[in-house]
């Protein structure tokens, strides 16, 4: 059997509803393969974007964006993930759990299908840093002036929140 023929295969299984993975039923493999599924979508619209437009991506990137597009990325991805402000974005989607501190909350995915998806995928800033990357790196090829200062913002302030924590901490706070 071809690498493609098992993946068609276990494509298949998920929509038979096949249990051999998950036996309990506590992944949702169908779910992730949508975000998966959209997430190749987004990237083949920004190539398609960016060709269209005649730009390209650079064979290399400066060191300087590259660490500036980390705590970029960390930070908005906190932002979006966490944060009690960005609440109401994620409230669709999201079962408020309790305050973690710092202004941040700690919420559950609920309902089901996409609405859990999109759930898991707003509660785990790991997941989501892929997706804000991407559009950072994607913003680097097709806006890049905006793209830095946006990036430089986000910068500053996840380096203002090491220092707020730090002072706390120092106070004892």
């Amino acid at each position: 059997m071809t690498l493609l023929s098992e993946l068609l295969d276990g494509v298949a299984a998920l929509h038979r509803g096949d249990s051999a993975y998950d036996p309990d039923d506590r992944v949702h493999l169908t779910g992730f393969a949508g975000s998966m599924t959209a997430y190749g979508a987004v990237v083949a619209s920004l190539v398609a974007v960016a060709r269209a437009r005649g730009h390209e991506a650079p064979e290399r990137y400066a060191v300087s964006d590259l660490a500036v597009g980390g705590l970029a990325t960390h930070k908005l991805t906190r932002l979006l993930s966490r944060s009690s402000v960005a609440s109401p974005l994620r409230a669709p989607f999201t079962r408020f759990e309790e305050a973690a501190g710092s202004g941040e909350h700690v919420e559950a995915p609920r309902g089901h299908g996409v609405r859990h998806t999109v759930g898991e995928l707003l509660t785990c800033p790991f997941c989501l840093g892929v997706w804000v990357a991407t559009g950072y790196v994607a913003g680097l090829t097709l806006a890049p002036r905006a793209t830095r200062a946006a990036a430089a913002v986000l910068s500053v302030t996840a380096t203002s929140d090491v220092l707020q924590h730090a002072y706390a901490r120092l106070r004892g706070d």
